[in-house]
Order: C-alpha cells, then sequence, then structure tokens
C-alpha cells in the first residue's frame, strides 16, 4: 500500500511550523476522532492516517529525516506508525485532553495503557555509521516483580483497608450545608496500606533488571538518527502492549574522512614531481582503496571524484560519491644537486623545446 504524504494528508505546506502542524492535526482529529464517527471505517482510517502524519512532522528528528527520504528513510529506523487507538491515546493523551476535554479518561482509566517509551543514546565509529552493523545494547529497565508480581505485599501477607476512609480513597468534610469530599492524607487515596512491603523490591512493585537487545544499525546513518526497537520499553499496564525504545545515535568524527550529507570527502598530499609529471596514486576509500591517475600538470586543490564511493543512502538506492582533493607538498629541505636541478628548470621555464 503506497502511503499518502504526510504534508499533503494534514493539508499543511512543507515550511509549515509546529503551531500550524498542531493545528490542523486537531481540526482532523476533532473531525474524525472515533467517539465521532462510532462504527465508521473510513474515518477511522483518517484518523490513524492524520495521527501517523502529526507523529511524524511533530517530531524534528522525524520530520527531518522524512523531508530527507520520504516513507523509506523512515521504516528503516523501525518506524511504522501505530498499531491501533491505544498506541495513539497513549501517546497523545494529554494532547486529546487540551484539544478536547474528552475521548482519553475513559480509555486510559479503565482500558490497557501501553506501558512508557525508553531512550538509548548510542555511539558509533564513522565506519560503523556509513557500513552498519549488527550488534547488542544493553539496557537497565523495571520489571514486574517475581517475588511479589506486582503487587508490592510480602508473599504470605496482604494489604489492610484504610481506617479513615474505609477504603474509597477519599474523606467526606461537612460544614453546615456544604459536603467537602477530599483525598484521604492517611493512605493517600489508595484506600489502603500494605503494612509487609515485599522485600525484594520494597513496596514498589517493580525490581530494575538488564536485558541484552540485539539491534541492527543500517549503513548510511548519522549523527542525531534514531532506531525504534518495538516492544522493548516499559511495561504496559492492565494488559496493555509494552513501550519501544529509541536508540539515539551519535557518530563520532574521522580522522581522514569527512562526510558532507552521504559524500565523502579527504585530502592527499602529493609531492612536486607528482604535480609535474602525473602519476597513478591509491586512495584510501571506506571499502579499500582504489587507484586514481593525476593528469600531468596536476594542481594543488585539484578535487577528483569517485562515483558511488560514498556513504550509501538510507533509502537503500545506491551511494554518494567519495572526493579526493589533492594537495602538492613543497619539501621544506633540498639538497644541493636538488637545487641545481630547480634553478636549472627555472631557468629553461618559458622556453620552447
Amino acid at each position: 500500500m503506497v502511503k499518502r504524504d504526510y504534508y499533503e494528508i494534514l493539508g499543511v505546506p512543507r515550511s509549515a511550523n509546529e503551531t500550524d502542524i498542531k493545528k490542523a492535526y486537531r481540526q482532523m482529529a476533532l473531525q474524525y476522532h472515533p467517539d465521532r464517527n462510532p462504527g465508521d471505517k473510513a474515518a477511522e482510517e483518517k484518523f490513524k492516517e492524520a495521527s501517523e502524519a502529526y507523529e511524524v512532522l511533530r517530531d524534528p528528528e522525524k520530520r527531518e529525516l522524512y523531508d530527507r527520504y520520504g516513507h523509506e528513510g523512515l521504516s528503516r529506523t523501525g518506524f511504522s506508525g501505530f498499531a491501533g487507538f491505544e498506541d495513539i491515546f497513549s501517546s497523545f493523551g494529554d494532547i486529546f485532553e487540551d484539544f478536547f476535554g474528552f475521548g482519553t479518561g475513559r480509555r486510559r482509566s479503565a482500558g490497557p495503557r501501553k506501558g512508557p517509551d525508553f531512550r538509548y543514546d548510542l555511539t558509533l565509529s564513522f565506519m560503523d555509521a556509513a557500513k552498519g552493523k549488527e550488534m547488542e545494547i544493553e539496557i537497565e529497565r523495571p520489571e514486574t516483580c517475581g517475588t511479589c508480581k506486582g503487587t508490592a505485599i510480602k508473599p504470605g501477607t496482604k494489604k489492610e483497608t484504610c481506617s479513615s476512609c474505609k477504603g474509597t480513597g477519599q474523606v467526606t468534610h461537612s460544614q453546615g450545608f456544604f459536603t467537602l469530599r477530599t483525598t484521604c492524607s492517611r493512605c493517600r487515596g489508595q484506600g489502603f496500606f500494605i503494612p509487609h512491603p515485599c522485600p525484594d523490591c520494597r513496596g514498589a512493585g517493580k525490581v530494575k533488571k538488564s536485558k541484552k537487545i540485539p539491534i541492527k544499525i543500517p549503513a548510511g546513518v548519522d549523527s542525531g538518527s534514531r532506531l525504534r526497537v518495538s516492544g522493548e520499553g516499559g511495561e504496559g499496564e492492565r494488559g496493555g502492549r509494552p513501550g519501544d525504545l529509541y536508540v539515539i545515535l551519535h557518530v563520532e568524527p574521522h580522522s581522514f574522512f569527512e562526510r558532507h550529507e552521504d559524500d565523502v570527502l579527504c585530502q592527499i598530499p602529493i609531492s612536486f614531481v607528482q604535480a609535474a609529471l602525473g602519476e597513478e596514486i591509491e586512495v584510501p576509500t571506506l571499502n579499500g582503496t582504489k587507484k586514481i591517475t593525476l593528469p600531468p600538470g596536476t594542481q594543488s586543490g585539484q578535487v577528483f571524484t569517485l562515483r558511488g564511493m560514498g556513504i550509501p543512502h538510507l533509502d537503500g538506492y545506491g551511494k554518494g560519491d567519495q572526493h579526493v582533493q589533492v594537495t602538492v607538498k613543497v619539501p621544506a629541505k633540498l639538497n644541493k644537486r636538488q637545487k641545481e636541478l630547480l634553478k636549472e628548470f627555472a631557468s629553461l621555464e618559458g622556453k620552447e623545446d
């Protein structure tokens, strides 16, 4: 299925700012919200489509990647849109409340809730970013305590109902004709106490555990690229699916190569003789060495281009180029004979054979 352009979906120009994008999404979400269009499959699809467009265009990193490489560039990072309405409401819950004042409370309080997304910053070498790499990363995240099964209660014991609020979590104060209900200060609105918390999680219901996660870094990523590892974020609530892990990439500079978008630049020193007479030389590339021919009379600063020897495009088609700039290295010391030859050269310069 061919995806539509995100800017076209929201009806905004490519130069639209964050306010314009949010306003356009508000109008579409209000029009096609499933609570306002029960059973309307066409409206549901438009709601999902608009939400996916907004998710990309509101995020500076996703938007830049989309502007450069389109849908294919996003898919290479693991982005695949939303799985369903719960995904959308979990991600934009606060936004819907700001927009409409409805549509999230019922779903968020009673139904399953997606777990939180996690971030992991990964530093890559220049060559690993250029060629791609499969590797493992280790993250530490909270998981349900195996001892108490997430209840926070020590096995063999149980929680006790709060005597102040009788388990309701609220207390009532009467002042004349007025009745005021407030959160119970004794149990903090929970309605119960845990006299004997689980010793392993210390009453938190979760413990931190380390996990190794395999990831595949596509060739051509750059600093700021973001990989999405689905389902490796925090645990969901009430049976909701887990969140996602977002790996933010930071690429180290290289001592020889310099990257300009998908092109690679480098400088090669050559001698005066090589420049004057011409010569075949070997040049380092991302994949071994490559021979180039210097024509006689090569000038310092001249650039030679190796087509298709640069960084792979993230969309999977083709590569950038490598640009080799030569610099003529003038010898700092000359012996007597070399000086004589150069003087003779100078005296002959400009004369015909």
